[in-house]
């Protein structure tokens, strides 16, 4: 990493690995939560007899790096899916250790032990290997503040560099720890607000925090609290739909920023002013998100009005397939039907499987037609279709209306699963249908590595399998022992997954208008945004150092 580096020397070796930390969490923010960290045996290669994480090179046979963490965990403590959770990723930083010669990149991760693995039979899920001679559990906060490892011996290098960056509550003080971390589960647990909702809950959750953070304003060490923070609430709040969270986020730094270096000593400078000001930067930029929303209603009725009213003549019947449970959808619907000569109204939905988001807006956008639209000349009609039954609910439609909760200038743009076999559905079964995606500019992703195009939102199989299990679906039960031997990873010649995959992406050269607040957008104004991230990226996350 830029910056993080120094001392390179000629003829190093460069590895990249994993570390990763394993939490017991309790249920009550006010109890501590516990770290596992390994005692390293002196058969080991490197780092005989240290404290350590669970550690491991990154293989070119590895998918990514959280692939090789998994692996890690279950080659050298029997822990898997079945046992622990993924909870957090952590800021990668690279060092050299002129000692070894070696140039290493770590890739922090957490994980957190489930059900009946925490508490009084916590330990009974951890099954060393002969890379370690033993283990305990830790407060995170103590080993951070260098008094938790006390006479137990040496550590790895940068073991609480690694911890810090998955746990940076332990370097705040109590009321801004319990904030981040309260705040992070909330946007974790959130699969009902649309990528808009989401961006102002995590803006909220940003405010909560700073406001707990008064003492050390002035000092470098509270200003890349900050910005860790902010990268926290992007990366492990919900990463698929984090776009809008980090532009927003990288625009509040920015003028933040202004605040925190105006110098100290004068009476109008002092913390609490600046705290002041910096919340008032947050709270403003919550209030014009709600304005925006307004603004992105009008232009979706505009732009329905040139491409289907385009002589100013009424229309007798509108036909629109969604998919999309997001309130900016519903409302744009609703007030461009209500504002346009335009007869009747035929909205097909797609139930969206697994939580049946097209069933919920339905009642949504029927529920708003009732209360806005008296006139007895309206006339709305609603036809809820199962997922698989896209290209029959595509049939002479004349608009795919989407959302996206990111536009990536590679991959496309990035909606809920189900969504690209509707517009190609679509494509194949009416020709003249107009793909239309409702998207803000803040959605716009880089290539700055904050978010990771590439990474798929995997969410719980229990999801999906709930719903057979309520059926009674035959042949069941089969699927459920082949399921649960492939998490505990036990050695067999077959195995069986249920992926839940939330989002997928649909290409750029598919959609024929993205309308926003600002208008109908085009390829230049998403480069220029894409390009204004990564600058802003690149400043505030990609200067955050080592400290330990």
């Amino acid at each position: 990493m830029a910056g993080q580096i120094s001392g390179v020397g000629q003829g190093l070796e460069r590895r990249s690995v994993v570390s990763s930390f394993i939490f017991h969490l309790p249920t009550s923010l006010s109890d501590q939560p516990l770290v596992a960290l390994f005692k390293r045996s002196d058969k080991v290669s490197t780092y005989k007899n240290h404290i350590a994480p669970i550690s491991g090179t990154i293989s070119r046979n590895d998918k990514d790096a959280l692939t090789a963490a998994w692996r890690e965990l279950s080659e050298e403590t029997g822990i898997n899916p079945s046992s622990a959770t993924f909870w957090r990723t952590g800021k990668p930083f690279s060092f050299v250790d002129e000692s070894i010669n070696r140039e290493w990149t770590i890739y922090p991760f957490a994980f957190q032990l489930k059900g009946t693995a925490v508490g009084s039979r916590r330990d009974s899920a951890v099954e060393l290997d002969w890379e370690h001679e033993g283990w305990e559990w830790y407060n995170p906060t103590d080993v951070l503040i260098g008094n938790g490892l006390q006479g137990k011996g040496k550590e790895v290098p940068h073991l609480r560099e690694s911890l810090r960056r998955v746990w940076p509550e332990g370097e705040l003080n109590s009321k801004a720890g319990k904030a981040l971390r309260r705040g992070l589960e909330k946007l974790q647990n959130d699969h009902e607000s649309g990528s808009h909702e989401l961006t102002s809950v995590a803006l909220g959750v940003f405010r909560d925090v700073v406001k707990h953070m008064p003492d050390g304003m002035g000092g470098a060490k509270w200003w890349e609290d900050l910005q860790m923070i902010a990268w926290h609430i992007v990366k492990n709040g919900r990463e698929s739909m984090g776009a809008a969270t980090l532009n927003a986020l990288l625009a509040i730094l920015e003028e933040m920023e202004e605040i925190w270096r105006l110098e100290t000593g004068r009476i109008d400078s002092d913390a609490g002013w600046k705290l002041e000001r910096m919340l008032t930067i947050i709270d403003h930029h919550l209030k014009s998100r709600m304005s925006r929303a307004g603004l992105v209603k009008d232009m979706f009725a505009a732009y329905v009005r040139d491409h289907f009213l385009p002589d100013g003549k009424p229309r007798d019947k509108l036909t629109i397939l969604t998919l999309s449970a997001s309130s900016t959808i519903r409302d744009s619907i609703i007030e461009a039907f209500a504002s346009l000569e335009i007869a009747t109204l035929e909205l097909r939905v797609l139930e969206s499987r697994p939580l049946f988001e097209g069933v919920s807006i339905s009642s949504s956008i029927l529920s708003k037609f009732k209360t806005q639209c008296k006139e007895p000349s309206k006339h709305l009609n609603i036809t809820i279709y199962t997922d698989a039954a896209a290209a029959i609910a595509a049939n002479d439609v004349d608009m795919v209306l989407l959302g996206a909760d990111r536009i990536s200038i590679s991959k496309g743009v990035s909606n809920k699963t189900g969504s690209l076999p509707a517009v190609l559905c679509a494509k194949h079964v009416s020709p003249k249908v107009k793909i239309v995606v409702l998207s803000e500019l803040e959605k716009v992703n880089g290539n700055n590595g904050v978010i990771d195009d590439a990474k798929h939102e995997d969410n719980d199989p229990a999801e999906l399998i709930r719903p057979w299990q309520n059926e009674g679906v035959k042949g069941l039960r089969a699927i459920e022992e082949g399921f649960h031997s492939t998490v505990r990873v036990e050695k067999s010649n077959h195995s069986i997954e249920v992926r839940n995959v939330y989002f997928e992406w649909i290409p750029l050269d598919m959609v024929d208008g993205f309308v926003s607040g600002e208008g109908v957008l085009n390829h230049w104004s998403i480069n220029e945004k894409a390009k204004q991230q990564d600058e802003l990226a690149k400043r505030y996350f990609g200067s955050i150092s080592l400290r330990y």
